[in-house]
């Protein structure tokens, strides 16, 4: 039986290693944990999966040529390029690894950041060039897929907060590969269409499902674009490209569907209160003002001596025609306030729609409103409601609409 000493040993499966083919240049598949990044330059780590780790080191030399910006962290699944080996003072098998590279999500996360790096150092996202939402937006364009429950999240929004606005939807694919030249031809479709703001969004979905909105293209398409972008992609955890290059981010669609329309009850509230203070100033100034002119009477009594009764009377006439005259603009001007007021609630108000042409729709017997031709059959009896009265009809016939296709304005 031969003896070896442990430096004999070790030194003979190193060698074993050494002479291996399949040893000698291996790629690994696993997990990275236990990083530490040594002030020498050199990598040490854990390569693991579910059933097995191996201790893992990378020499400065090979660091170097990686990029410290590319040194995976604890978690990132890699491929891993080397030969196995001993560490004899140790007697512990290592991969001695000379590349690296990130595989399945981290792949991904790695050209995410390069994507986003490059169009950062392009000024794609310089905060300065970020523009306000419109307050009051006419026309509100939306780039998503019709067919996406995350359309409907945000009509229902906009319907609520300011039914007032046009929604002009430019469809689109928002998963896959004809996903990026899709989008933008959608956003160039809203960007002719003199729309005041747009929403681009999709629902939540994988990385792999929201990697369209990584795009380079979609990026620079939002760039040029003429008004204000708002981009609700996703969950509120989940960030693309197109949050970073868009002038408002928004966790959701339904959140982006929030920040493009102003809450139209929240308006005549604000109304409201501006006529609160107007009449609030209006009243403090004639306190003043007749708080003056008694101060001005007690004046007249302290000043007795006929030499000066004259020209205080004269002073008070002009301060009386003075105050008069502040007075009535005073009036006038609260008066015009007002009338301003109640053409913009008139404006607002359902009797003033049906003056502009449209009229309300309701079941003769049960009252019910109609708002499709599907509710109606030939023969029954209908109420319509127009600004000046109400007509009673029966239906002749009923015809469809014929399916508006995809594009149209809506």
């Amino acid at each position: 039986m031969t003896t070896l000493s442990v430096n004999a040993l070790v030194g003979y499966i190193r060698d074993v290693f050494a002479n291996d083919p399949s040893l000698a240049e291996v790629w690994v598949h696993g997990e990275v944990s236990n990083l530490k990044h040594h002030s020498s330059g050199h990598l040490y780590f854990t390569l693991k999966d579910q059933d097995a780790a191996i201790s893992a080191v990378m020499w400065r030399s090979n660091v170097q040529r990686l990029g410290v910006d590319a040194i995976p962290a604890n978690g990132t699944a890699v491929l891993a390029r080397g030969a196995v080996s001993v560490y004899e003072k140790s007697g512990q098998m290592q991969l001695y690894v000379h590349s690296l590279q990130p595989v399945g999500a981290g792949l991904l996360h790695a050209q995410f950041e390069a994507i986003r790096q490059g169009l950062a150092d392009e000024g794609l996202f310089d905060p300065s060039r970020k523009r306000d939402l419109p307050p009051l937006p006419h026309r509100i364009g939306i780039a998503t897929s019709p067919q996406a429950a995350a359309y409907q999240d945000m009509l229902n929004v906009l319907r609520r907060r300011y039914p007032l606005a046009q929604v002009l939807l430019a469809p689109c694919i928002v998963q896959g590969e004809q996903a990026p030249a899709s989008i933008c031809a959608a956003l160039h479709t809203l960007y002719a269409n003199d729309v005041d703001v747009i929403i681009l969004a999709r629902g939540g979905g994988s990385l792999e499902d929201l990697w369209a909105f990584n795009d380079e293209q979609i990026a620079r398409t939002i760039f040029a674009s003429p008004v204000p972008v708002v981009t609700g992609v996703g969950h509120e955890t989940d960030t693309t490209i197109v949050d970073y290059v868009a002038d408002v981010r928004a966790p959701t669609p339904s959140a982006a569907a929030e920040l493009v329309a102003p809450d139209v009850q929240a308006l005549l509230g604000q109304i409201g209160g501006y006529r609160t203070t107007l009449d609030l100033l209006i009243e403090s100034y004639l306190t003043n003002t007749n708080a003056a002119i008694v101060q001005i009477n007690r004046s007249l009594h302290r000043y007795h001596p006929t030499s000066r009764i004259a020209t205080t009377r004269q002073q008070v006439d002009e301060l009386l025609q003075r105050a008069d005259r502040a007075t009535e603009a005073a009036q006038e001007r609260k008066r015009m306030y007002f009338i301003s007021l109640r053409a913009r609630l008139h404006a607002l108000s359902p009797h003033a729609t049906l003056q502009r042409g449209y009229a309300l729709l309701h079941a003769a017997e049960s009252g019910a409103l109609i708002s499709t031709s599907a509710a109606v059959q030939s023969g029954d009896a209908l109420q319509i409601t127009l600004h000046d009265g109400t007509l009673h009809v029966e239906v002749q016939q009923v015809q469809a609409a014929p399916s508006q296709p995809k594009g149209d304005r809506r």
